[in-house]
Parts: C-alpha cells; sequence; structure tokens
C-alpha cells in the first residue's frame, strides 16, 4: 500500500513537471497563431462549398493578399463574385444582374473574406475567442469522423458586426481554416467550407478583373451606401 502510495506520489510530480514543460495555448493564442500563418501566404485557391439555408453554392475561391478574393460558381452555373480590394462585383445570372458595392477596408466583405490575413485580424480585434469543446482536436462533424480539426468560437464584441457568432474549423497541421460558419443578426446560418487549399501558387492580379455580360442589369451600392 505504501509503495502504491509513493509510486503515485512520483507519477503526480512527473507527470506535473511534464505538463508544465507544454506551452499552454489559449484560444486567443491559438488564433493569433492562425492569423500569422495566413500572414506569410501570398495567395490561395481552394475548392468551396457555400451554404445558407437549404440553398448550397458549388465552385473555387481564389484570394491574393492582401485582400483580393474571387468565387467562380459550377452551381449557380456562371455566377461570380469578385472584391478587387475596393469594389465587390457579384454577377448573377440567374436574375441577368451585375451587384455593385464599394467597400470600405474597416467594413471588409465577411463571410469567405475572413480566410485570409485581413479578415483574421478584424475577427481578433472584433471576436471574443473561445475553444468550441476543448483546445483538442475534434471531428469536423458526423459525416466527416477522420477529418480532426481545432474548433474556436467567436462571440463578437460590437453590435455593429454581421455575424453574432463565428465558428472556425482548423486543421492542426497546416493551421488552415477548413469550414467558417456564421450566425447573422437576423439568426440565419451561414457557412463556408474550403478543400484541396493550394497555397502560394502565383496566383496573378488580372484574374480579379471581371467583365461582366454586357446584357446585364447593373445594380449599385446594392447593400449600403459606402461612407469612409
Amino acid at each position: 500500500m505504501i509503495k502504491r502510495g509513493v509510486s503515485l506520489f512520483f507519477l503526480m510530480i512527473f507527470g506535473f513537471a511534464f505538463l508544465s514543460g507544454q506551452e499552454i495555448v489559449t484560444a486567443q493564442g491559438y488564433l493569433e497563431m492562425v492569423s500569422n500563418n495566413y500572414a506569410g501566404i501570398r495567395d490561395y485557391e481552394a475548392n468551396i462549398v457555400l451554404r445558407s439555408g437549404n440553398t448550397d453554392m458549388i465552385g473555387t475561391v481564389s484570394h491574393l493578399s492582401p485582400s483580393y478574393m474571387r468565387m467562380d460558381f459550377t452551381r449557380p452555373a456562371n455566377q461570380v463574385f469578385v472584391f478587387d480590394g475596393q469594389v465587390l462585383t457579384m454577377y448573377l445570372p440567374e436574375f441577368s444582374a451585375i451587384l455593385r458595392q464599394s467597400i470600405n477596408s474597416t467594413r471588409g466583405v465577411g463571410g469567405a473574406g475572413l480566410a485570409s490575413s485581413q479578415g483574421l485580424s478584424l475577427l481578433r480585434n472584433n471576436y471574443v475567442p473561445s475553444f468550441l469543446n476543448s483546445p483538442n482536436p475534434e471531428p469536423l462533424d458526423n459525416n466527416n469522423p477522420s477529418v480532426l480539426v481545432m474548433k474556436l468560437r467567436l462571440i463578437r464584441r460590437f453590435t455593429s458586426e454581421g455575424f453574432r457568432e463565428i465558428i472556425l474549423s482548423i486543421e492542426p497541421q497546416t493551421r488552415l481554416i477548413r469550414r467558417i460558419e456564421g450566425r447573422t443578426i437576423a439568426d440565419g446560418e451561414v457557412r463556408f467550407d474550403f478543400t484541396n487549399i493550394r497555397v502560394n501558387v502565383g496566383i496573378p492580379e488580372a484574374r480579379f478583373i471581371y467583365d461582366a455580360p454586357a446584357s446585364a442589369n447593373v445594380y449599385n451600392n446594392f447593400l449600403f451606401r459606402d461612407i469612409d
């Protein structure tokens, strides 16, 4: 009995020494590491699925630092979203419509644009992070039990933010964002899934020049009138 007690005592001592030698990473610290990782990425492209309610949009996304973003969809076919750092352009072929919106740097484009160095900097300033369940990798979801991710929950600091809550699912090895889930102020849910992510492939600025069909109707400042 005494030997067992001594053994447990030493196990506790050595176990404590082992744990104290490891760096304990907070949710804020982990978000900072992910942000620093994206700061070193010049560009990336990936497959993307955007889910809003019961609607899925499927396509590819291209990003060029600091704020260029383009999404080309196969569902709906030929639909395109482009942000050139100043103007968001959305071509909706179903309605033969082009929507344009000037965006200032403090407002950002939101959504998929959060998966960038600039987007993550905004999240760090405007949201309070915590680990969703624990500071350990967990399955992405029930349909992807073998895909392990770190999950962060971000709660907005200010009521002006478009998302009340954001959940980031991050691949532990690459520190790349695999999924973004957002709950809007109207209590709607939006989800972005990124797969087959390729970084620093040499995307040119010309990719973010979009010539929309001349026959489409143009609607400017469809979200809000931008104020600097």
